[in-house]
């Protein structure tokens, strides 16, 4: 069953983790990310908690050339498929002079409070997203976030 725009944004902030899909000159390139909800923005770092050969990121360039991303949150539990459900939410980068230096601590702040493991680092980029869609869908009629 479809959810609803209000259940949809419950998921998305509730989710510990989705999918980001980004536009590659010849593909899609998909990686799971850590995000946080902030008002009606997800904000995605880049950082150096896991290791990385580099912090300039495909997603980056990606990014770059095409602004638009979409994010996907899901819950599966193997053995009760009446509990599925996902989210997408449709994306639109936001550079730094559209959101300036208080949204972006709102952001770093938001991060820090869902992961333990930011609280203590800098991140190497900080990638900031207008959310311009959500849409959802569950097996059941109370999917838990």
């Amino acid at each position: 069953m479809r959810l609803s725009l209000e259940t949809c944004w419950e998921h998305l902030r509730a989710a510990d983790h989705g999918v980001l899909s980004t536009l590659a000159p010849q593909h899609i390139d998909a990686v799971p990310v850590c995000f946080a909800v902030v008002d009606d923005a997800v904000a995605s770092p880049v950082e150096t908690v896991k290791a990385k050969e580099t912090t300039e990121l495909a997603r980056l360039k990606n990014l770059d050339r095409t602004p638009l991303a979409t994010l996907l949150c899901e819950r599966w539990v193997a053995d009760d498929w009446s509990q599925l459900w996902w989210v997408r939410a449709r994306l639109h980068r936001l550079g730094d002079d559209q959101t300036g230096p208080a949204f972006r601590r709102q952001c770093e702040a938001a991060l820090r409070e869902k992961y333990s493991q930011y609280r203590e680092v800098e991140f190497a980029h900080l990638l900031m997203f207008d959310v311009t869609s959500v849409s959802g869908w569950q097996a059941g009629e109370e999917a838990a976030p």
